[in-house]
């Protein structure tokens, strides 16, 4: 149940986590409060908040000082704010000014690993393989692959290390020559995520400023099983100095550029979907 004159559609949302993966909070207002299954929610107007989705994990966020998890809701298409483990929102009404804030280290570890996930994407695909399916999670990222073509390389597991030591190389030497990743939307809308001219995929996560930004990149030897080829990997993002981390609040001085299309900037009204 909605309990708020942002069903009727006057509400809009922009989706901030997308503009700006360093912005670490921002002063906006409630465009929506409601309730479903008896979990309380809010959504706000400037959504800094990323909900799972894409295989990456959900940011760790706040409204004023209560902790809430972000969760797109399939009705309204709106990213609306819960409280874990069933607690309770303070009390908000619709056009209330509030302040909303991430866990940076979170984001950052997040988007990290999202982008590292392109980078294992393009590397497979330099040898011939379509990905088939990736996880972003901290402790279970991989991308999928399949040959469309017998690989015989991969029939033993000296052949796949080779073949594993060839996608490190070319990992490293993108880290190396720190591309710039960019965001770019489509005519509709479709957001496309750029690490400069090597890769790009439609893509609604977020994502570091360049590639120089991931440290700690590791690819265990690649596995085959089913027809399938895992590739796991992990990154981390590179250490934030004392000038880089905000300590009054909203943010970095930097951010993964965004080169934005109307489409793309047009809010999101409550009882639209996504």
């Amino acid at each position: 149940m909605v309990h708020s004159a942002g069903a009727l559609g006057v509400g809009a949302q922009v989706s901030a986590y997308l503009d700006d993966t360093y912005l670490e909070q921002v002063d906006t207002r409630v465009i929506a409060v409601g309730e479903k299954g008896g979990t309380p929610w809010a959504a706000v107007e400037h959504c800094l908040f990323h909900p799972q989705g894409g295989g990456q994990p959900a940011d760790r966020g706040w409204l004023e000082d209560t902790e809430i998890i972000p969760v797109r809701d399939r009705e309204s298409g709106l990213v609306v704010a819960t409280v874990p483990g069933g607690g309770s929102l303070p009390p908000l009404a619709e056009g209330q000014k509030v302040r909303a804030r991430i866990d940076l280290r979170a984001r950052t570890a997040h988007a990290a690993l999202h982008t590292a996930g392109h980078l294992v994407e393009a590397v497979g695909r330099m040898q011939g393989w379509e990905m088939v399916a990736s996880n972003h999670f901290p402790g279970q990222a991989r991308i999928e692959f399949q040959a469309p073509r017998t690989d015989t390389r991969l029939a033993d597991p000296e052949g796949r290390e080779e073949v594993t030591a060839v996608l490190r190389a070319a990992v490293a030497a993108a880290v190396a020559d720190d591309l710039p990743v960019f965001a770019r939307c489509l005519a509709g809308g479709r957001r496309v995520v750029h690490l400069d001219e090597l890769h790009s995929a439609s893509c609604g996560g977020t994502h570091v400023r360049s590639l120089g930004d991931l440290a700690e990149l590791a690819l265990p030897t690649l596995k085959v099983k089913k027809g399938r080829i895992r590739v796991s990997y992990s990154a981390t993002h590179v250490p934030f100095t004392a000038t880089q981390v905000s300590c009054t609040g909203t943010h970095l001085p930097y951010a993964a550029p965004h080169v934005p299309h109307p489409a793309c900037q047009a809010p999101k009204r409550v009882g639209a979907t996504e």
